[in-house]
């Protein structure tokens, strides 16, 4: 009888619970939703707030700011929040987004823009160490058949967050010259209402069995989490997993760099954050205004285009977590990432081509359309699912670390480098996203496996097999082709890019 009734204990499926949904909604609203307001808040006011950088300028020093000094200052405040954020990602910290948000908010009256800036860099560490702990804990919160729609459910609140900002930035409500200060200052809301709700729930169950030792928390953590009493079956599964683990304590970044076993791995979370990130999708977001007022959309049309282009990236990411389970995650960011690359090459073409043909600059607005589409169903949700799932217990939080740095790492340098290269190569600048695409997509091809209904003890034992554990070596040798091929090769086409320009200027 107790045979039969742990046989039918493996079968059960997990569903969405009330305590598991409020879970997942709160810690997503409270981190996510912040990170995607504040990489869309400073788009919509940018006119505004330049103009605030010059007075400020001309206040002080009794002459205008030059363009160039202008260009770098703004540069700065838009990648400030990513480079905050990667340094969140190594840092623990307890720096709550009120701060900065506060300090954000009085920049004007302070007549200082180096509080914006600083701001900026204090709001993305908060959001990069938030970045990684919420889809971490999520993906050992859900049961293994709920595990990809839940582990995209960050992502969605990040694009309801630029959805937000873009919707406040509408120059009838926020983006204007008297409310874009209010607009940077909303950002404390989610911050507060997350540490006040989020308490209430449980840890992570498998967080509190394999690193804590303490079963009878996690045990009332998954009753409360499933809804039912028996869950003997999936505490099984996390004793089989310690066990395997035994002989490893909690890893170090250091150890994880240096640890063979999960070269792979970590290479794989490295190539598809890098990837997401280098594809182009906030320059995409940054050239589309430009875009739209050469398609000749009138120019206080362009923000609720904008709007619905924000709107078309939410249904998007909810249509990803519906399918993510049936289609599986590799199928995603195969076809993502290859619908991004074609995008960029069409965008360019079309944006070479759209003062000689009229049609054309509607092509222009399609091509950001559909490559807002393939980025929001495969790159931009799939890397956070996928990295939460290629690393057991012991290695997770290093993973994050390391994904997370190398996220935003990216993030900042397609923030300070696309301004600098739009200058000096216009539209030819997407054609270095495309080809990033695809050496994304190449990549993933080969070495990617699918992760859909697996353990995690599963998953690592299909890695194994590529590290060289079961049979078979990998080399040095070839490893490092690959690192060097797929990783670091679009990161310094940028830095080089960006460098040949300034150097231009002078």
């Amino acid at each position: 009888m107790e045979e039969k009734q742990t046989e039918e204990s493996h079968e059960r499926r997990g569903r969405l619970t009330t305590v598991l949904a409020l879970a997942t909604l709160i810690s997503a609203f409270g981190s996510s939703f912040q990170y995607g307001y504040n990489v869309a808040v400073v788009n919509s006011p940018a006119l505004y707030m330049k103009a605030f950088y010059n007075a400020t300028y001309l206040g002080r020093y009794g002459r205008p700011m030059e363009e160039k000094l202008l260009t770098l200052l703004w540069s700065l405040s838009v990648s400030m929040y990513p480079l905050g954020g990667f340094l969140g990602t190594l840092l623990f910290n307890n720096i709550f987004s009120i701060v900065p948000a506060v300090m954000m908010g009085v920049s004007e009256i302070s007549k200082s823009y180096e509080i914006i800036i600083v701001a900026r860099f204090i709001v993305g560490i908060c959001a990069g160490l938030s970045s990684n702990v919420v889809p971490m804990y999520l993906g050992e919160l859900s049961p293994k058949n709920l595990r990809g729609a839940i582990g995209i459910v960050p992502q969605l609140f990040i694009t309801i967050g630029i959805l937000s900002a873009q919707v406040l930035g509408i120059r009838n409500i926020l983006g204007n010259s008297t409310g874009w200060t209010l607009m940077l200052g909303l950002t404390a809301i989610p911050a507060v209402i997350e540490l006040l709700l989020l308490p209430f729930f449980p840890e992570s169950p498998r967080y509190m069995l394999i690193q804590r030792g303490d079963e009878k928390t996690a045990r009332k953590g998954l009753q409360r989490l499933r809804g039912w009493e028996d869950v003997d079956a999936e505490l099984s599964e996390m004793r089989m997993e310690d066990q395997s683990e035994r002989a490893e304590s909690r890893l170090s970044v250091f150890a994880l760099l240096s640890n063979r076993s999960l070269r792979w791995q970590l290479i794989s979370i490295v190539a598809m954050n890098m990837g997401q990130q280098l594809s182009g999708v906030n320059a995409i977001y940054y050239y589309a205004d430009s875009i739209y007022a050469t398609a000749g959309v009138k120019e206080n049309d362009i923000q609720y285009v904008t709007v619905g282009t924000g709107a078309v990236n939410v249904f998007m990411t909810i249509a990803a977590v519906f399918i993510v389970e049936a289609t599986g995650r590799r199928l995603l960011l195969l076809s993502g990432f290859g619908i991004c690359c074609a995008a960029c090459v069409l965008l360019t073409v079309a944006l070479n081509f759209q003062d000689s043909m009229t049609w054309m600059p509607y092509i222009s607005i399609s091509c950001v359309i559909i490559y807002v589409i393939g980025h929001a169903i495969g790159p931009s949700p799939i890397p956070y699912v996928v990295t939460t799932e290629m690393f057991r217990q012991s290695a997770r939080p290093a993973a994050f670390m390391v994904a997370g740095s190398v996220h935003w790492l990216s993030n900042f340098t397609v923030g300070l480098v696309f301004p600098f290269l739009e200058s000096g190569l216009g539209s030819f600048s997407f054609i270095i996203f495309s080809c990033i695409c695809l050496a994304t997509l190449i990549y993933i091809w080969l070495v990617v496996p699918e992760t859909k209904n697996q353990t995690f003890l599963e998953i690592s034992q299909v890695f194994a097999k590529r590290n060289g554990e079961a049979k078979g070596t990998q080399t040095m040798k070839n490893i490092s082709i690959y690192l060097l091929t797929f990783i670091l090769f679009p990161i310094i086409v940028n830095y080089l890019t960006m460098g040949v320009i300034v150097w231009s200027w002078y």
